[in-house]
């Protein structure tokens, strides 16, 4: 029996393990996904801002998961309540819908990592940028001369 016939009827619901292995392994898939955005969110909580980033399409993709996250749970109820020959159409259906909810956050996740390694590569380029050549360099022993003081000297000499 689905959720939504227990519900309706007010019978015991059962805690047998009914979800099918399919299931376990895509809700197990979302997860994953979802830690994985958790883990770059406090990556990116750590960086610089920079302003052009904050364009990215997050609300939408959220919003497409969740839409393709709930025609799948319902076409999973449908799929339980139709005859046989038709419940295996259904369920593919269904398994594309998941398909998607986790393509959507896996592309929020990619967005997510570009948009760190863009931050990333700008901090580098400001830290090289910022190098002036006049700037003491610590280190061991002495500079006498650089090399075009040594060029200088040379011409001189002849």
């Amino acid at each position: 029996m689905t959720k939504k016939l227990e519900d309706l009827f007010n019978l015991e619901k059962k805690d047998s393990g009914e979800s099918t292995i399919a299931e376990k392994k895509n809700h197990e898939e979302v997860d994953s996904a979802e830690a994985s955005y958790r883990a770059v969110e406090e990556i990116t909580k750590s960086l610089p801002v920079i302003k052009e980033l904050d364009t990215l399409d997050e609300k939408e993709l959220d919003a497409l998961a969740s839409k393709a996250e709930q025609a799948y749970d319902d076409l999973m109820d449908l799929g339980m309540n139709v005859e046989v020959r038709y419940s295996g159409r259904i369920f593919e259906v269904a398994g594309t819908m998941l398909k998607n909810a986790i393509d959507a956050k896996s592309q929020k996740i990619d967005k997510k990592l570009k948009a760190v390694e863009l931050q990333l590569k700008k901090l580098k380029i400001d830290k090289d940028s910022n190098d002036d050549p006049n700037d003491i360099i610590n280190g061991q022993g002495y500079i006498i001369a650089d090399r075009n003081e040594l060029m200088k000297k040379l011409s001189q000499k002849s």
